[in-house]
């Protein structure tokens, strides 16, 4: 066993996994799993640069996790930093500040390196599997960016487009609820975004669709009726198109303070779930998939088994 800490920093989130990894077996034992909303990709779409407030938020997270992982006694660490940090001009600064709290220095990665780990994580339990036909589309809705991966035991073609729950809320500043022309606007996007994804990967070959990150966990999590988040009843859930459809409309037409009452909702993505959830379902659509296959294991599983 070899004990591995993956860090994931996404424009919306930040997420720490320590575990005991035994690539004999297949085996990934969680120590600790915990996620941070640090909205480092603040204003990053608008300005090009990561602000000092938000970089702060994401050094003070750091230190917490920089404890965890010294008290797990980890062997080897390994940050991983995505969307918002590719696109910032300032990113030398993030990089420094990350490098003197972990003692590691962030892996900048481009779109296609974040679909591969994504796929690894997401799929490893769920190759072989006979109620579920392959190949896989596993889709990451991030706060940035969306990659979209197909596969089997392995990635056979994958992009990153810049389509994420808080670039396109930030994009189009949808009101709550949302407008008619705000929902068109933001669907226009997601749909250019689906016509590039097109000309690489083949949608249409995928035969189970599998869902990663907050805006998928959090629409598994109110479409199971939970009063709490439980990450064990949310892994593996099969989602019906119809349920998303139905989940999507009450989001986006649901006033801040009526998200902010779902039980389930994490008050970092009160503001931003509706458009993760027209994503999701805009993918739906166009790939004709009757259900989602909800995952908790992502990115920070597939982070973990590349140290391992």
């Amino acid at each position: 066993m070899t004990r591995v800490a993956a860090v994931d920093c996404g424009t919306n989130s930040i997420r720490l996994l320590v575990a005991d990894a035994d690539p004999a077996t297949g085996e990934l034992v969680d120590l600790d799993r915990r996620m941070t909303i640090v909205r480092l990709g603040q204003d990053v779409d608008r300005t090009g640069r990561l602000a000092p407030e938000a970089l702060e938020r994401t050094f003070a997270a750091c230190r917490e996790y920089a404890e965890i992982i010294k008290g797990h006694g980890v062997d080897r660490t390994r940050f991983v930093a995505t969307s918002a940090s590719r696109d910032a001009e300032n990113r030398d600064d993030f990089v420094r500040g990350v490098l003197g709290i972990l003692g590691v220095e962030p892996e900048v990665i481009t779109g296609d390196q974040e679909a591969e780990f994504s796929f690894t994580g997401a799929t490893k339990e769920l190759t072989g599997r006979t109620d579920l036909a392959e190949p896989f589309l596993v889709v990451d809705i991030g706060g940035g960016s969306t990659e979209f991966v197909v596969g089997t035991d392995r990635v056979t073609a994958a992009r990153s487009v810049d389509i994420g729950c808080v670039r396109m809320t930030e994009r189009h500043r949808p009101s709550s609820p949302a407008t008619l022309g705000e929902i068109t606007a933001i669907r226009g996007d997601i749909d250019a975004a689906l016509d590039t994804v097109g000309e690489s990967v083949p949608l249409g070959d995928a035969r189970t669709l599998v869902g990663l990150a907050g805006s998928v966990t959090t629409v598994g999590a109110i479409a199971l009726g939970l009063t709490e988040y439980d990450s064990a009843a949310i892994h593996h859930s099969r989602i019906p198109f119809e349920r998303v459809q139905e989940i999507t409309g009450m989001l986006l037409t649901a006033t801040h303070d009526e998200r902010a009452a779902i039980p389930v909702m994490h008050p970092g993505r009160v503001d931003v779930i509706a458009a993760g959830a027209l994503i999701l379902l805009t993918i739906m659509k166009r790939t004709g998939a009757e259900e989602v296959v909800v995952s908790e294991h992502d990115i920070l599983d597939g982070i973990a088994w590349s140290i391992a």
